[in-house]
């Protein structure tokens, strides 16, 4: 699986830099056939980049979580100004900040001891793009192995005190210029510290695990919305803040 896990990884960063290069599909032979074989395409694509944190996320609240790095290169504070892009994706969602190293180790890190290096609770939009021009049309795996759509990350001010959250009952508002708001209550994914224990025992060990200084995002509150283009979204949720982000020329 190397070679075909590099040749994708050449074809999804290649898309990525230019428009003209978005792929219709990935040739049969390159598709990754199970979870590993996408891991192993974002591996060969992170090379010598930078990880400044992971998205996490999960299909249903019962569902294995899954994980794809974030080039530090992507992440910006609120408020923030971006490039037009194609899907110009937004998603709502909730980011802990990590606060002191969890590296790989033969114990698995307990739930208190993940929650303990969960230094701050973010606000965030995560910021959709795809090395296809209709992602929704690829397989899972594929996807996955394209960093699952990852294309910017925009974080609001931390609260270091977010252990009293409730979570599951928290609502978020998300309002993009010339839409419709949307008002969400709870993280589909169910319960995040589930999925950020997940990412310090497993999903991150190929990186060296969790840093001290990076983002985990647990996925999307309110799915995925397509922004119009010079066009301003918000993520608000009540008592944590807000994100924004525009896109401009």
């Amino acid at each position: 699986m190397t070679t075909h896990a590099s040749e994708a990884a050449a074809l999804f960063l290649a898309a990525r830099k230019a428009p003209e290069a978005r792929l219709t599909s990935l040739p049969e032979g390159l598709r990754p056939a199970d979870r590993a074989g996408s891991y192993a395409i974002q591996v060969v694509a992170a090379a010598g980049v930078e990880i400044g944190g992971w998205k996490v996320g999960s299909t249903g609240p019962d569902k294995p979580p899954f994980c794809a790095p974030m080039p530090a290169a992507g992440i910006v504070a609120s408020p923030a100004t971006v490039g037009t892009g194609l899907l110009r994706g937004v998603e709502a969602e909730v980011a802990f900040r990590i606060g002191h190293d969890l590296p790989p180790r033969a114990t698995p890190y307990s739930r208190d001891e993940v929650i303990a290096a969960m230094a701050t609770a973010h606000p965030v939009i995560e910021i959709l793009e795809s090395a296809f021009a209709d992602p929704d049309v690829i397989d899972f795996n594929t996807n996955l192995g394209d960093s699952m759509l990852h294309g910017g990350f925009v974080f609001g001010p931390g609260t270091a005190d977010w252990h009293g959250f409730d979570f599951p009952k928290l609502t978020v508002t998300q309002t993009i210029t010339g839409l419709q708001p949307l008002v969400r209550t709870g993280n589909p994914a169910g319960d995040m510290i589930r999925l950020v224990e997940w990412l310090a025992n497993e999903g991150s060990h190929w990186a060296g695990g969790l840093k001290a200084g990076q983002f985990v995002t647990c996925g999307s509150w309110t799915g995925k919305t397509s922004a119009p283009a010079g066009a301003t979204a918000v993520v608000s949720f009540p008592g944590l803040g807000d994100a924004r982000v525009t896109f401009g020329g």
